[in-house]
């Protein structure tokens, strides 16, 4: 005998589905509320819908429709069931024991973070009370579904596995470990560490890994662990890295590789490597290979892991830059379209007044937008720099008042979905491309304007430049400045 409760399809249709009163769709319906049968979608964005009830001014969840449709409380609506949590009273979507999404999140987390005593591992009470406090338990709850994030849970909790960064770096997944590992220095369990030198270090350890029957494995361990991490290392003392330098420390380390791979087909160690390799090798190579292999080269030759041997003088190639009068329309467009997309809106600006890349771009803070009476400045490099308007008033805008709903303590000015992290660039730039902003076009633009208004090592203080690179670009554009006098402070 069957356990359906419903002996045909006809029943079934009959007992469970409907057309749904909100949004008109036949299906599964979710509850039964005084404007009809509702569908699971509208049934759990309508209990997300909070406010003051235009009916009795109180401040609660408005699940239901008064007149022309405006959200009003359960009560007003006159929904004979309550949307209470059984444990904290918050109103809201439901889920086992009536129990609210937040209460939810916090017994499933208990239960994946428990030693093995009922009771949460100590170390990692302060991670629960930050996930069980997000603006969005919801996604709390989609994160934990995940069977890769409750085993690495329960091995956290457990022992299994040490809660330390070296331990975390050995795991597979590394994905769903640098998820956590981001939660655990945002919450103080573990110690902050810049993301991009992790990233490098969890890539590398795996790489070395995979290099073990390799003859040179030593050589690359030594020019990895030993020069290429200790070198993120201090540059993140004096500035957050972008993805960017951890992309191209990867390019560096694989560019070693495949060279020494090239001189073992040539029966050539490297210690034996002779100025003719080197001139036929870059003679081969593209543009993006020599550069990448740079690095290498240069710490062998100082370690003496190689003759001293010299280098071919690499030509940096500057993109073609948009013209002046595009740049300009660009701007026009970018102030006077409202409906533009705010985020994208300021970055692009940023882009075209400043050159800056995307990768700082993203990096800047809520701290970095300044105001000096009327005058709004960024924090681009020293000193600050004046922004124009009505530039000023969107950036204090994006800072004032469009926070990230997936973080509510972010300082970030474009933040991401991680916790404590930044947009990533990469999902920046397709939003400016979106706008029609040429990203590399632009920035060469800008720069080359800014250099043709003030000396080159002012614009490089100024905007964090290197102060080589603008005058590479002064030179292009044709500058005038040569020398400049510093003001005069008594003056």
């Amino acid at each position: 005998m069957s356990d359906r409760p419903y002996a045909t399809a006809e029943q079934y249709e009959r007992w469970f589905k409907r057309d749904c009163a909100r949004c008109g769709r036949h299906g599964h319906f979710a509850a039964h509320w005084p404007d009809g049968h509702v569908c699971r979608t509208c049934h759990d964005r309508a209990l997300g819908v909070r406010g003051q009830c235009p009916c009795c001014g109180q401040n609660r969840a408005l699940p239901g429709l008064g007149d022309d449709d405006v959200p009003v409380c359960a009560d007003c609506a006159g929904f004979r069931r309550s949307y209470a949590c059984s444990r904290c009273g918050t109103e809201g979507k439901l889920h086992r024991r009536r129990l609210c999404t937040r209460c939810t999140l916090a017994d499933q987390l208990h239960q994946a973070l428990d030693d093995g005593t009922g009771r949460v591992h100590l170390p990692l009470v302060p991670l629960l009370d930050a996930i069980v406090a997000t603006p969005r338990p919801k996604n709390g709850l989609s994160w934990l579904r995940s069977q890769q994030v409750r085993q690495l849970l329960g091995d956290l909790a457990t022992g299994r596995v040490a809660l330390t960064h070296e331990a975390l770096q050995e795991l597979p997944n590394w994905r769903t470990v640098a998820h956590l590992r981001d939660l655990l220095m945002d919450c103080g369990v573990l110690s902050v560490v810049d993301k991009q030198v992790l990233h490098t270090q969890t890539w590398l350890h795996h790489r070395l890994a995979a290099l073990a029957d390799n003859p040179h494995q030593q050589l690359l361990r030594q020019f990895g662990l030993w020069h290429q991490i200790p070198r993120l290392r201090r540059r993140a003392q004096t500035r957050p890295l972008t993805d960017a330098a951890r992309r191209s420390t990867g390019e560096q380390f694989t560019q070693a590789e495949r060279f020494l791979s090239w001189l073992d087909g040539r029966d050539r160690p490297l210690t034996d490597c002779t100025q003719t390799d080197i001139d036929t090798w870059h003679a081969q190579a593209a543009e993006h290979h020599k550069r990448n292999l740079r690095q290498f080269l240069t710490w062998a030759i100082n370690t003496r892991h190689m003759p001293k041997l010299a280098l071919p003088i690499l030509h940096v190639r500057a993109g073609q830059p948009i013209s002046q009068t595009r740049r300009l329309a660009l701007l026009r467009r970018l102030l006077t379209d409202d409906q533009l997309p705010a985020r994208p809106r300021v970055a692009a600006c940023l882009m075209l007044l400043y050159a800056q890349p995307a990768s700082r771009i993203v990096r800047l803070t809520t701290d970095d937008v300044l105001c000096d009476g009327d005058q709004v400045l960024v924090r681009l490099g020293e000193p600050p720099s004046p922004v124009p308007e009505p530039v000023g008033d969107l950036l204090l805008h994006l800072a004032g008042h469009h926070h990230n709903p997936n973080d509510s303590g972010s300082r970030w000015l474009f933040p991401g979905t991680r916790a404590g992290q930044p947009l990533h660039a990469r999902t920046l730039l397709p939003l400016i491309r979106q706008l029609g902003v040429p990203a590399q076009a632009t920035r060469v633009a800008a720069l080359r304007q800014l250099v043709l208004q003030a000396p080159a090592p002012v614009i490089a203080d100024a905007l964090g430049f290197h102060n080589k690179h603008v005058t590479r670009v002064w030179t292009d554009a044709g500058g005038a400045w040569k020398t400049y006098a510093p003001s005069d402070p008594g003056r």
